[in-house]
């Protein structure tokens, strides 16, 4: 069943210098972050804390508690806390130190859009199994841990790369399912292009936990910022780091909202170092008419949300079969 939201996901997350004087001060802002993410999402929400550790060295078995309104389940290389409900019903103080040393943290919280809301396998940071790898460059495939914000067409991402069979009913499934062993720019750029809808994502290949992939591309927002320790973090809303400074005692060098067709690769150039831009790559999104509203700036300020669709580029594709009934679509001639 399709469920169609009135609002749209939130995302968040932290790549940290490993040599900051105050780790438990990135850590309050990663709960800032998601519990200031509810405003895009009450119907899950969860946390991906990564080890460092490769996935597949040593591998242990998957571990954990799990029934079917939480679940705290240990993968190898990361442990993933997710519940329906509200972040704020999902976070707990005894995750604290465990989140103080992850090196990455993958944050998220759901208004469903595709698949119902009342099966965590639809939650995410979603954990997905490795596939073949692609590529000459390619990665052994160890799989990933993902998020994403938006609605894409899942129909037709599936009808192009066949991907395996799916655990939920979620669109964001089979987009990491295709990413997943996809190492090279030029492959991940050539499923970046492919997805048709609204989409901003967020995911670390298992075997390299050290390396954090963040992608726009059509309409859903995506913010870059770096703290005074060059901890690096991720979120939907550049409103929710000015806010962070506020009640935290984190400050700001940079925050920067990604313009749409932008992938990111963000990790240490060696062993040790802060993270930093490793790749940087554009390419044309592709949006729905009906996808550019209001809804894509759900808790913006009036002013951060008129910057962005100023800056908007995505091509739009012609009206689809899956088009939700009732939607008026926009013209084309409101996107630059």
């Amino acid at each position: 069943m399709r469920y169609v939201s009135s609002s749209m996901c939130g995302l968040f997350g932290l790549l940290r210098a490993p040599d900051a004087a105050h780790p438990d001060r990135a850590s309050d802002v990663v709960v800032t972050l998601g519990t200031l993410a509810e405003e895009r999402g009450t119907d899950s929400a969860g946390l991906a804390l990564l080890t460092g550790r490769p996935a597949g060295r040593d591998a242990a078995p998957l571990s954990g508690v799990a029934d079917d309104r939480s679940s705290d389940l240990v993968h190898d290389g990361c442990r993933v806390v997710k519940g329906r409900g509200t972040f704020s019903a999902v976070w707990r103080p005894d995750l604290l130190s465990e989140l103080d040393g992850a090196p990455v943290v993958l944050g998220h919280t759901r208004w469903a859009t595709q698949g119902t809301p009342h099966s965590l396998d639809n939650a995410s940071p979603l954990v997905i199994g490795g596939g073949e790898a692609v590529g000459p460059h390619a990665l052994l495939a160890a799989g990933i841990v993902a998020t994403h914000n938006g609605d894409i067409e899942a129909g037709a991402l599936r009808a192009r790369f066949a991907p395996p069979d799916a655990t939920g009913g979620t669109d964001s499934e089979p987009v990491f399912q295709v990413l997943a062993g996809r190492a090279s720019v030029p492959d991940v750029l050539a499923v970046l292009t492919a997805l048709v809808g609204r989409a901003a994502l967020a995911w670390v290949d298992r075997a390299r936990p050290d390396v954090v992939h963040l992608a726009r591309a059509a309409c859903s927002p995506l913010t870059v910022a770096v703290d005074d320790e060059q901890n690096l973090y991720w979120a939907s809303n550049p409103k929710w780091f000015r806010l962070a400074e506020r009640h935290t005692s984190v400050r700001f060098a940079t925050i920067v909202m990604l313009r749409e067709g932008t992938y990111l690769r963000l990790g240490p150039p060696r062993p040790g170092a802060r993270p930093e831009v490793l790749t940087g790559a554009g390419f044309t999104p592709t949006a729905r008419a009906y996808d550019l509203d209001d809804r894509v700036w759900t808790g913006f300020t009036p002013s951060d949300a008129a910057r962005d669709r100023a800056a908007l580029r995505h091509r739009v594709a012609p009206l689809l079969p899956s088009a939700p009934a009732g939607r008026a679509p926009t013209p084309p001639a409101t996107v630059a």
